[in-house]
């Protein structure tokens, strides 16, 4: 039996809260749209980020933003620390990403996605003060058989063996960075692919992880941000991960040690990352992707694709919605 409010709203996120979320993330996405390929990461995030404000305003939840874009003092930015939702239904943990591939938006290339991912309160790690986390994410076969303090060539074999393909059938989606060359040569000297994301790790994270998808494993230093998102999806498909906050000077370090993180090469599990199994993460494709569409204008209408994924019921749904564009102008 679910326990309820005063005003019979759930104490917890729950279906009708994830579906609520969707709109958000369409409008975000809707609203970038005449920024791609444009050259303007700033303009296409900000008129996602208003878009996305004024449709949490609608919706039922007392929401906290934990991983956000950035301090108060940065607006029209959706900050750390900022309510969101109407106040009226449960507490929750919120990380939002109105844009997860900014330049990836503004070059028109594929994998940029409106995000939001939603936890019980006080669930979810803040990770704020660190910039950069070390991450290995893959489906629910690498569960108790990768550990990102082996080495990579160890990790492949192992997960190979686990999903019973041969190695050289292995493919690793990696950032591609200066940072990544040896970490790329080691991959393909274990024998095994790689796919080179210049941004996204997010749906790169997600992608390792689905049933089915191109990629096995996902690995490499992205956004500590983008790391706990990651982990709610990665709750809801059963899959691995493991983060390893990377501070980058002695300042970072020991503002992120003054926050009460582990910055001494200790490993966040998926429980350390985001607590327990009621997550919900919501996506919403803004350019064609692996994981979602992007948005699509035909006449009168505007067609998007979005995922909702729960780690309570362990789902994936698809929704594929069709707007009337005379909405949106």
């Amino acid at each position: 039996m679910v326990s309820l409010t005063s005003d019979m709203s759930p104490l917890h996120p729950d279906r009708n809260l994830a579906l609520e979320l969707v709109r958000a993330t369409e409008a975000a996405s809707i609203r970038a749209v005449p920024f791609i390929g444009r050259g303007d990461k700033e303009a296409a995030d900000g008129a996602a980020v208003d878009a996305m404000r004024a449709f949490f305003s609608t919706v039922n939840f007392d929401g906290t933003i934990v991983i956000g874009e950035g301090e108060k003092d940065d607006a029209p930015m959706l900050f750390n620390g900022e309510r969101v939702g109407n106040g009226k239904g449960p507490r929750c943990d919120v990380a939002v990403d109105p844009i997860d591939g900014t330049s990836l938006t503004a070059a028109g290339r594929q994998n940029a996605l409106s995000v939001i991912a939603v936890s019980d309160h006080g669930t979810m790690l803040d990770a704020s003060s660190v910039f950069y986390m070390d991450k290995l994410v893959t489906g629910p076969a690498g569960v108790g058989v990768v550990d990102i303090r082996l080495p990579i060539g160890e990790n492949i074999r192992l997960l190979a063996k686990a999903l019973g393909k041969p190695v050289d059938e292995i493919v690793v989606s990696v950032l591609n960075r200066p940072r990544h060359e040896q970490l790329i040569a080691d991959i393909r000297e274990a024998g095994a692919g790689t796919r080179l994301m210049s941004d996204g790790d997010v749906a790169g994270g997600i992608n390792a992880a689905r049933h089915n998808a191109r990629t096995d494993m996902c690995v490499g230093i992205g956004g500590s941000p983008e790391g706990i998102v990651t982990a709610c999806a990665i709750k809801a498909l059963g899959g691995h991960i493991q983060g390893v906050l990377a501070p980058r000077a002695d300042d970072e370090k020991e503002k992120g040690r003054d926050a009460g993180l582990n910055v001494d090469g200790e490993v966040y599990e998926a429980d350390d990352l985001v607590r327990g199994k009621n997550t919900i993460f919501v996506a919403t494709g803004v350019t064609d992707g692996q994981l979602v569409q992007g948005v699509r204008r035909d006449g009168d209408f505007i067609y998007t694709e979005s995922v909702v994924l729960r780690g309570a019921s362990g789902t994936l749904r698809r929704i594929s919605s069709e707007h009337l564009t005379s909405k949106w102008l």
